[in-house]
């Protein structure tokens, strides 16, 4: 990729949670800073997030959850983009995650999280990083 060729993110809402408020905030910061964003939407499945990096050739994942099944969904994501071949896809995430979560989402290669309150500009900057 050319450094003149914006980093393509897809925004995901994993799981059954509907509250997509932060999702489409995070996303519009991102396009506004002058990324592609591509947003799935609500109630996507693990697969459905896997599919939709492979079909749009995305450069990095955020992760959206707010229902607590974080430990759940994002391994499987995880381990989809490890069997499409989409090891280098940097996956960040926001929401409602617990601190004494982070270690495990950490270790699963998820190294951005981001809660409540997070600045766009700190995601923003976390991104333009990856």
């Amino acid at each position: 990729m050319s450094s003149n060729t914006p980093k393509r993110i897809l925004i995901a809402k994993p799981g059954l949670d509907g509250h997509d408020r932060g999702a489409k905030v995070v996303a519009r910061g991102l396009r506004d800073a002058g990324f592609e964003v591509i947003y799935t939407g609500i109630r996507q499945t693990p697969e459905m997030i896997v599919q939709a990096a492979v079909q749009e050739d995305v450069d990095a994942i955020g992760l959206s959850i707010l229902s607590g099944a974080h430990l759940d969904l994002f391994p499987t994501i995880v381990t989809g983009l490890k069997k499409a071949g989409l090891e280098d896809v940097k996956i960040f995430a926001g929401g409602i995650i617990p601190k004494q979560d982070y270690e495990e989402l950490e270790a699963l290669g998820i190294k951005g999280i981001f809660g409540p309150g997070t600045s766009l500009g700190d995601i923003v900057s976390y991104v333009n990083e990856i």
